[in-house]
């Protein structure tokens, strides 16, 4: 079962937010400012990656240095939400590179899509492979980002 935040005490939480700042920290560095043995903390962190409190530890590129200078926000409304259709349509959808995000949501939308291409020219191609041919997509509207005025992947824990 996941890890919730009762499971964690403040020390956890303080380690979370420091790693959420940045990831190459030391076990020293990180001991240090929470108040903890290296030992400690490298026992800390081992039980955090091991129940699933930290997802993974990776390094965020900008998506020009890809190529990737569009970004699109797509509505996706489906015509049928039966499981097995739900489930062919995420598993579609987790296969697309192009696709950094999926999000099953409430509203008039079914899911919500981040797409990033490096032309509009690549975004319409994307949209004849991922939702021309699928006959259960009712409908998808398209929203490109003018400039991105935030962006973190940084949850406040309100650690105090």
């Amino acid at each position: 079962m996941a890890v919730t935040r009762t499971d964690l005490d403040r020390l956890d939480l303080k380690l979370l937010m420091l790693l959420q700042e940045n990831n190459l920290q030391t076990a020293e560095e990180l001991a240090e400012r929470v108040g903890l043995s290296p030992t400690s903390c490298l026992r800390r962190l081992r039980r955090l990656r091991e129940n699933g409190a930290i997802i993974s530890d990776v390094s965020i590129i900008s998506p020009s240095v890809a190529g990737k200078r569009v970004t699109s926000i797509v509505l996706v409304a489906l015509e049928q939400e039966q499981l097995d259709l739900l489930h062919t349509f995420k598993n579609r959808m987790s296969a697309y590179p192009e696709v950094t995000q999926c999000y099953y949501v409430t509203g008039s939308a079914d899911f919500i899509l981040v797409v990033n291409t490096g032309s509009m020219e690549e975004y319409g191609a994307f949209t004849e492979r991922a939702f021309f041919p699928d006959k259960n997509i009712k409908s998808f509207n398209t929203y490109v980002s003018m400039q991105t005025v935030k962006f973190t992947t940084r949850i406040n824990l309100d650690v105090s």
